[in-house]
């Protein structure tokens, strides 16, 4: 805290201190002085114990950049979604990366005209990528069927006489296969040759044929086509997946899951911080299965069906280092990141949680510096959301605000600030990151704390509990949140800035919170139809079968039918996605501003692709919408724990047993692991196969030592039980 920003509290009667030292924060290059005074000691944070020598080497540090703080912090930042409609044009371009589905165009490796023909390549991601889904000429976007733009029109852009675009792309392989096309027009000038391959690049190469001179304003009415592309980025270790190997990348998958991708970022990103995955992650691997976990959970939403509570798609460039990516990331999740001293990483996204809370004592607090009220200078009475909106073609987008009216007549003006979260392509959970962000802002009490060593527990949580009658006893029983923790050697241990946690900040009401759906202009092709909006998909199971319920915005034209089409995201379980089904409605009725569409019965328990578009009665048809994903789980209903879960100790070998419960369980789920262990994080030793109140008995060898044994169940779609049976057995 500035010495001007503490004189300003002190004249407006907003804070306070007992801090012995001055406000100088001492920069970690001189924690061996630390190390020194300390010895060789240690202190044990659960089942690990972190030296003093270890815990000098780093601070324990969280995240700097949580939506709203990005922007007051000025810290790096992505480029804006815009940016990724037109390629890079330098001499030596910065290399690009890419997460979950977004729109990119890369950097332009090659730009040559040779007679009649345009050919151009440009490089979209320095890393494997899992597929292309749709591609754009300029704001244009196209159809490509065998490489070929289909025109838009017949005789029309990118077809007028004997205009022509071919597009071609490459996942980036290694190695990768080169441009035949590209190399035979240009090998023997040695501009494009067989060893322009782009081993583990994605690009994209184009060929554009000129047309005659009469027709060369309508087929390229923009000029020379500038292509882009949206894509399904890298594939990221799941490491909640037993059957992905953090060594082997052809067993990774693709994802969207904020947990996962920051996992990847911070240490199988080329670009990213290149940290040792055994050190980084593994240590702490149970706490980051946790975070992913919730990440995935399903958040309801107020027309019916659910989304994912934390997803993440973005692209950034080596320009900015991978502090950008790495804060675009957590403010997807409202995401919390602690350095342990060890080298470990400790996320923890945004749902509070008891056992991520520590506690601080009056005897672990050398000094304090309180701030009750907030200056006029950092007032803000209105909070707008902003994010990425793919129905928009990726560009940035409000959603509704937040706002406090008595406030704003008080200060007699509205005191906008802005959330970005760039990387979150979900309006309603651009919603809930906004109004965690709205409520810490108007917290009132703040300040920081001076940490003795004996709270070195506090300095890694999230959040704290203040036992302080003495030191501090307005905040005493009070639960705090760590904003930001850093080694104080001056100080006596470490210095925490805090906000008070604001009460309610985890409830969320869809009816009354969700808001509306943020306009989408007008989007239309050259037939003058308007591209399809979805407002919600939902999987609606039916007597053992599951359709798909189809929420689009009405474009208040009855001529239109709409079509909806569908296919299984990976069909042969190597992520080849299947063929489309469509399913015209043409007696689909308005009402209420939207139309409510249900599909036909549709494959049970797989993870489905969607889009909408809308045919006329000319037959034409508008753009495929932006594509959905939605599971379609035949059973939802959560199974009931197992009963009767027996694991006696043993010699060598122990007889376990358990019985299913007495409704839809389908099957038993048998798992061994240490007293440390979560359900999640212990070792699969049996799945079965059972009807209602079926016993499964078998016989488990683990060797000699303490084990904890666990058994769930699961119902037909996989659906797990709330809660597992446990028990404690000891083998000699």
């Amino acid at each position: 805290m500035s010495f001007h920003h503490r004189m300003m509290l002190q004249r407006y009667g907003l804070g306070c201190t007992t801090s012995l030292y001055s406000e100088v924060l001492f920069d970690p290059i001189f924690t061996p002085i630390f190390t020194a005074v300390l010895g060789t000691g240690g202190f044990a944070i659960g089942a690990s114990t972190i030296t003093y020598a270890s815990l000098a080497s780093a601070i324990a540090t969280t995240a700097i950049s949580i939506g709203l703080q990005a922007l007051l912090a000025q810290a790096p930042k992505p480029p804006k979604p815009e940016d990724g409609r037109a390629p890079l044009n330098q001499a030596i371009p910065f290399r690009v990366y890419a997460v979950g589905r977004t729109r990119v165009a890369g950097a332009r490796m090659m730009w040559e005209a040779k007679g009649s023909n345009l050919y151009s390549v440009q490089a979209i991601a320095g890393h494997r990528i899992k597929s292309f889904n749709r591609f754009y000429l300029n704001d244009d976007e196209v159809t490509v069927v065998d490489n070929v733009v289909t025109p838009l029109t017949t005789g029309g852009r990118y077809g007028a006489g004997s205009a022509n675009v071919r597009l071609y792309t490459r996942l980036g392989a290694n190695p990768e296969t080169p441009y035949a096309e590209l190399v035979s027009a240009l090998g023997a000038d040695g501009i494009w040759t067989n060893d322009h391959r782009g081993d583990g690049q994605a690009s994209l190469a184009m060929r554009a044929h000129n047309a005659d001179a009469q027709d060369q304003q309508t087929a390229f009415p923009y000029g020379a086509p500038s292509p882009s592309v949206e894509i399904d980025g890298a594939y990221c270790w799941d490491f909640r997946d037993p059957a992905q190997d953090p060594t082997d990348q052809t067993t990774w998958t693709w994802t969207r899951n904020s947990a996962v991708i920051l996992a990847w970022h911070l240490c199988f990103n080329e670009f990213g911080f290149g940290l040792d995955y055994q050190k980084a992650l593994l240590p702490v691997i149970d706490l980051w299965k946790e975070e992913a976990d919730i990440c995935d959970e399903d958040v309801p939403l107020a027309g019916g069906g659910t989304e994912k509570r934390y997803q993440c798609n973005g692209w950034d460039t080596t320009e900015n280092g991978p502090k950008s990516g790495l804060n675009a990331i957590l403010a997807t999740c409202d995401g919390h990141l602690v350095a342990r001293g060890d080298g470990a990483r400790i996320l923890t996204v945004g749902k509070f949680r008891e056992s991520r809370t520590a506690t601080l004592s009056d005897a672990d607090l050398i000094g304090h510096n309180l701030q009750y009220g907030v200056l006029f200078e950092d007032e803000c009475n209105r909070l707008v959301p902003k994010f990425t909106y793919p129905a928009t073609n990726y560009t940035s987008c409000d959603t509704d605000f937040f706002e406090d009216t008595d406030a704003q007549i008080a200060a007699g003006r509205v005191l906008t600030m802005e959330g970005s979260y760039e990387w979150c392509h979900q309006w309603r959970q651009a919603r809930r990151l906004g109004k965690r962000d709205w409520l810490r802002q108007r917290q009132e009490v703040k300040g920081s704390l001076d940490v003795r060593l004996s709270g070195i527990n506090a300095v890694y949580a999230r959040w704290v509990r203040l036992e302080t009658p003495k030191r501090l006893p307005k905040l005493h029983g009070k639960l705090v949140e760590n904003r930001r923790s850093i080694v104080a050697i001056t100080k006596g241990g470490f210095t925490m800035d805090f906000i008070e946690h604001p009460e309610g900040i985890d409830d969320w009401n869809p009816p009354t919170e969700e808001g509306q759906q943020p306009p989408v202009p007008p989007a239309v092709n050259a037939s003058d139809i308007p591209t399809p909006v979805i407002n919600l998909i939902q999987a609606k199971a039916n007597s053992g079968s599951v359709y798909i319920r189809v929420v689009v915005i009405d474009p208040e034209d009855r001529s239109f039918t709409p079509i909806v089409r569908y296919r299984v995201a990976d069909a042969d379980g190597l992520g080849t996605p299947g063929a489309w089904i469509e399913q015209q409605f043409p007696d689909a009725a308005p009402q209420g501003g939207y139309i409510d569409l249900a599909t036909n019965t549709v494959p049970g328990d797989k993870v489905l692709d969607i889009q909408v578009a809308f045919m006329a009665s000319s037959r034409k048809r508008s753009n495929w919408s932006v594509t959905e994903t939605v599971t379609s789980t035949v059973d939802s209903t959560p199974p009931g724990p197992p009963t009767n879960l027996t694991a006696p100790n043993s010699v060598t070998t122990v007889p376990v047993s358990a019985k299913a419960a007495n409704d839809n369980t389908r099957y038993l789920v048998f798992k061994r692991g240490t007293t440390a262990q979560s359900f999640a994080a212990a070792t699969l030793i049996g799945r079965y196969a059972v009807t209602a109140n079926q016993t499964i008995s078998f016989n488990d060898t683990p060797g000699a030592g303490t084990y904890k044994y666990w058994c769930g169940a699961e119902n037909i779609s996989g659906v797990p039980s709330a809660s597992q049976a446990s028990v404690t057995t000891v083998v000699t």
